[in-house]
This record gives C-alpha cells, structure tokens and sequence, in this order.
C-alpha cells in the first residue's frame, strides 16, 4: 500500500533502498549511503508510480513511500 504525504512535510527514512535516483531533469543514480537511515527531508513533489521527491541536505531524491514515515518532531515554543 502506497502511503500519501503533502508537499512540504517532514518524513524521515525508515530504510535504505537499494539505490536513490536523482530527482532531475536527466535523473542519475546514486548509492543508497549518501543519506542516513532515519535522515529527515521535506517532500517537494509527488511522481508517478508512488515516488516522492524529497530535498535531503545532500541532495533531492525520488524515493518510494514505503521507505518513507511522517516525521513526528514535536515543535516546541518556550
């Protein structure tokens, strides 16, 4: 089952796929090790075929949502 995000969410790595695919123009593929396991993103476009684009600090990636969760930081004001 595909999991559903909106554009500007947190989510947070729950496992490494395989490999990342650029979320580029001419899209190239990357060594899954340039993001962390439990790394958190911001969700920048929705793709066909359950894909997310996701801005990491190393880069924006397609990743599927199956590796994905909603990142449940809590925001505090003090």
């Amino acid at each position: 089952m595909s999991q559903e995000f909106t554009i500007g969410a947190q989510v947070r790595v729950v496992a490494l796929p395989p490999y990342l695919k650029t979320a580029e123009p001419m899209p190239m593929l990357r060594p899954a090790d340039i993001i962390s396991l439990g790394e958190e993103g911001t969700v920048s476009d929705r793709r066909p075929g359950g894909y997310w684009a996701v801005r990491f600090t190393k880069g924006t990636f397609l990743i599927d949502s199956q590796y994905l969760e909603v990142a449940a930081t809590p925001k505090h004001t003090d």
